[in-house]
């Protein structure tokens, strides 16, 4: 027989209720759940107009899904570029190493809103996970 995986907790939370933090990139941040040393779900908001600043991660990886709002995403990786909308439900992966900003749409309807889900989890308190990159935009956040 094979090993029993560790047995976790069921947890439930509201992103509400979550706390709000400050994405090293500038993005507002709802920290919502974790499953220890596997990943952690987020949520993040950006106004409209706002930009972040480009960054990549040193040790994690990601996969967003818009739920609300309107904007764009770049991103660039070993030698290759994209600048790809982001709108309700579109999903995009960041993997590791992958310098990216992201902007929010002007006219967007509101805040661009991103479930984002981190592997391995957010490393709490890291003052070294988001290394500065160079990005196209002109960041007006953080």
């Amino acid at each position: 027989m094979g090993e029993q995986p560790l047995q976790q907790p069921f947890r439930t939370t509201e992103s509400g209720d979550a706390p709000v933090v400050l994405a090293p990139d500038g993005a507002v941040v709802r920290p919502l759940l974790a499953l220890d040393g596997l990943g952690s779900q987020a949520v993040f908001e950006l106004a409209p107009g706002a930009v972040t600043r480009a960054v990549s991660h040193s040790t994690v990886q990601e996969l967003w899904h818009v739920t609300g709002g309107s904007g764009r995403i770049w991103r660039r990786q070993s030698g290759r570029e994209s600048v790809d909308a982001l709108r309700v439900g579109t999903s995009v992966s960041v993997p590791l190493g992958t310098a990216f900003q992201f902007r929010a749409d002007e006219d967007s309807p509101g805040p661009l809103r991103i479930v984002a889900v981190t592997m391995p989890p957010w490393p709490d308190g890291s003052t070294t996970e988001a290394r500065p990159e160079r990005g196209p935009w002109q960041p007006t956040v953080g």
